[in-house]
């Protein structure tokens, strides 16, 4: 796998995980919109619209955890479908919610399949793509991810005024289940059929793998490595890999917290403060173009610069404009600082959801890592909704900020103790 040069076969694989991802990037960042519309219509108040968030998160904590011991038992693919079928479905739903409890349980659900979504995409990925070009491809991907902020936010301003909220979750749905269709076609993992003693399976989607990349031409001569022995869960808790495990929850916690704490919840913000739904919407709009752009950043910095120095400067960028933008007072200026803002946050994004944390583990308990990682990011969330409406009604959106520039603190001071360099690193040799 790691020497094959990365072509179509490569791409096609991305585009397979990718077009799911995007619809639970998609599903994930409707929250935005769908509940500043449903607190000014009255459906919602702002204790029930943080309660629908934790609800998410709670969700994708049980889902993030439950679908890395499925996947690293029963295989990539197998989780795919069933966690695409439960989102899918349960958006769909949500649409015909008759009240908001029914929908803060419906977004449970949904929050069960966007938990599982995440944990598999990113690792099945990572497994797929060769050293040389790990870093770009999975940032490519986390680009495709964290479009679904800037088009929710567009279909949101130009939708939801005509259509009401609902839409939102009907699109999601209808997404979803078409992805599902479409990734029928998708291989499982050989990294993962050799873990788990497939090796005739293995062997053989090896070769048609080589075939689509070869395409007629010569491949480089395999690489000899002397097989490493399988590590057990319980390796997870001993020095190496539980340095890395605290580090990947630790990192987790921030970037979960940053977007569900601020990202999220800008438009409730504004709504609260006296701007317009269609103002609003217009805003999160130009600010939420700061996600591809801070992803494709950093999809061509992890193999550029490395890993650790992506991750270190883009927090103290993110640390240096979340003190600035409480300070704005020109509305003209908000969308600027706030794209300012947007991007570096999203180049962590990529930085740690798409590409650090997967790398660090080895394959054979790779998805019950990033699983727990993903569950204390996701868990740590829960409480976050809460925390920002406490700190928004006793210091608005500096009290908020506050909060996030000491999480970025914390942050840098993992990365720089815990942290291993990955850039261009075989993953049996990271591991």
């Amino acid at each position: 796998m790691d020497r094959l040069p990365v072509g179509s076969f490569h791409r096609r694989i991305m585009w397979l995980i990718g077009i799911g991802m995007f619809f639970d990037g998609f599903d994930i960042y409707i929250a935005a919109t769908v509940l500043g519309a449903t607190i000014r219509s009255g459906f919602a108040t702002l204790p029930q619209a943080a309660l629908f968030v934790s609800a998410t998160f709670v969700g994708m904590m049980l889902g993030s955890v439950v679908t890395g011991f499925l996947g690293d038992r029963f295989g990539r693919r197998f989780t795919y479908q069933v966690n695409l079928a439960i989102f899918g479905l349960a958006s769909l739903a949500a649409a015909f919610a008759p009240s908001m409890g029914v929908l803060i349980l419906l977004r449970f659900v949904m929050g069960f399949g966007l938990g599982a979504e995440n944990v598999v995409g990113y690792s099945t990925l990572t497994e797929f793509i060769p050293p040389a070009a790990r870093g770009h491809q999975l940032g490519l991907m986390a680009v495709i991810v964290v479009t679904g902020l800037p088009v929710s936010a567009l279909l949101g301003y130009i939708l939801v005024p005509h259509f009401g909220w609902r839409i939102m979750f009907v699109l999601g749905g209808v997404g979803a289940l078409f992805v599902w269709q479409a990734r029928k076609s998708l291989p499982e993992s050989p990294r993962w059929l050799q873990t788990v003693g497939r090796h005739a399976e293995a062997d053989a989607l090896l070769r048609s793998i080589e075939m689509q990349a070869a395409d007629g031409k010569p491949l480089p001569m395999p690489m000899s490595d002397a097989a490493a022995p399988l590590q057990p869960f319980a390796a997870l808790f001993s020095p190496p890999l539980l340095g890395r495990l605290v580090l990947g929850c630790i990192a987790l916690i921030v970037i979960n917290t940053l977007i569900y704490g601020f990202i999220t919840w800008l438009p409730t913000f504004m709504v609260k403060q006296g701007l317009g739904v269609a103002q609003t919407f217009g805003y999160a709009v130009l600010m939420a173009i700061g996600a591809p752009v801070g992803s494709v950043i950093g999809a061509f910095g992890a193999d550029r610069w490395g890993r650790k120095p992506s991750i270190i400067t883009a927090s103290c960028f993110a640390i240096l404009f979340g003190a600035i933008y409480p300070f704005v007072r020109d509305p003209a200026l908000l969308p600027v600082f706030g794209f300012a803002l947007t991007v570096p946050i999203y180049v962590l994004v990529a930085m740690l959801f798409a590409i650090y944390i997967p790398e660090l583990f080895p394959t054979e308990i790779r998805l019950r890592a990033s699983g727990l990682c993903n569950m204390f990011g996701r868990g740590a969330t829960i409480i976050t909704p809460f925390m920002v409406v406490s700190l928004f009604k006793a210091d608005g959106v500096k009290g908020v900020l506050a909060m996030m520039i000491g999480l970025l603190v914390l942050l840098i001071a993992a990365v720089l103790l815990l942290g291993v360099e990955t850039r261009q690193r075989r993953l049996e040799a990271i591991s």
